[in-house]
């Protein structure tokens, strides 16, 4: 994910420079914008992310979860390895539950869905995604139409039921309707009716490393 940029031209967003929505002796959520790496590149241009802001402050913290560099929401970072370990492990063992907002490219016909459709690096492409029915990893996707837009583009709500890199960018071309603003997956109208991806980490569900469930939500920018 640190090496997505399909060319080299890197301006991140510098207001706001970190956005936290919570903190506590454990862990901190943000939200990240579109346009900012979770994590620096190898290219030293590449050198800003939101880990190495939110490292000036907090020198311990760790990314816990990321997000593609043109997807904004919900980060979570811890701030002791404790912490970490006990959250992680959640993201690893598919406990949590993640919710986005994308608009796609077409007018969804049915209401709701169900995308299971195993993915793998393009290796002729790469760092794109492809579906790959011999030899890529399993990935499925819930989906639910929030509303028809006139574009015509389709308003999603989309539950990734698995982390694979790329996910709900591959699964939603595959569909038919790859999301507005993707350099890597959409092309033409679709590609040309957003400056910006327009997927959103809204929602996050977790345990605490207390044992307390907590849900984290960020407004939608589109």
């Amino acid at each position: 994910m640190t090496s997505e940029l399909a060319n080299p031209v890197y301006n991140p967003p510098m207001e706001p420079y970190v956005s936290i929505i919570y903190r506590d002796e454990d862990l901190i959520a943000l939200d990240k914008p579109s346009g900012l790496l979770s994590v620096p590149g190898r290219d030293p241009v590449l050198a800003d992310s939101l880990a190495s802001r939110v490292q000036k402050q907090f020198p311990k913290a760790l990314m816990i979860n990321r997000l593609d560099k043109d997807t904004s929401g919900i980060v979570l970072m811890s701030l002791n390895r404790k912490a970490h370990a006990a959250i992680a492990s959640q993201f690893e063992n598919r406990t949590t539950e993640k919710s986005y907002i994308a608009v796609v490219w077409g007018t969804v016909a049915d209401d709701d869905g169900h995308i299971d459709l195993p993915l793998a690096i393009d290796p002729d492409n790469k760092p794109r995604h492809r579906v790959d029915h011999e030899g890529g990893k399993s990935a499925q996707t819930d989906w639910h139409v929030l509303e028809r837009l006139p574009l015509p583009a389709t308003r999603l709500r989309l539950h990734p039921l698995t982390g694979r890199t790329h996910q709900l960018r591959v699964h939603m071309k595959a569909l038919g309707h790859p999301i507005l603003g993707d350099e890597f997956y959409a092309d033409g109208e679709a590609l040309a009716a957003s400056d910006r991806l327009l997927l959103h980490a809204e929602e996050l569900r977790f345990r605490h490393p207390d044992g307390r469930d907590m849900t984290f939500t960020t407004p939608c920018p589109f």
